[in-house]
């Protein structure tokens, strides 16, 4: 394999592998904004639940609520957001893996090549050896 085919190989592989890392750490985000955004609606259950049973708590319920609302709205756009990054983070990674797969393709044809082109000289000689062998025979 030549020099430059290994360069970029090695690139590429380097380029897939700090995507690899990134979505890791988006996946990790959007993980933690899923649970903020289940642990918000669970305590505004609660609170609903606590002010069903006390008639003072059901007072300041509506303020809560809007309250509630503007978190959970906030929870909701961050992670659209890390969504969407998400997303662009897999497409970079498969394009990023089908350009390795490219330059891992050409360096084994040009090795298949060579191969061949070395298999075709030796024959050639050999074919020579014969040929002088069969004439001084």
């Amino acid at each position: 394999m030549t020099k430059w085919a290994k360069s970029l190989i090695r690139l590429s592989t380097f380029e897939v592998e700090t995507l690899q890392k990134r979505l890791a750490e988006v996946v990790t985000r959007r993980t933690h904004a899923e649970m903020k955004l289940a642990t918000l609606d669970a305590e505004f259950e609660l609170e609903c639940v606590r002010a069903a049973e006390d008639p003072m708590l059901s007072h300041s319920l509506t303020a809560y609520r809007r309250g509630f609302q503007v978190r959970r709205d906030n929870a909701v756009s961050e992670l659209d957001l890390i969504v969407q990054e998400e997303d662009g983070v897999r497409d970079s990674l498969g394009l990023a893996f089908e350009d390795l797969k490219k330059f891992e393709h050409v360096a084994e044809m040009t090795h298949l090549k060579r191969v061949a082109n070395d298999k075709r000289i030796e024959n050639a000689m050999l074919d020579e050896v014969s040929l002088r062998m069969s004439r001084q025979a």
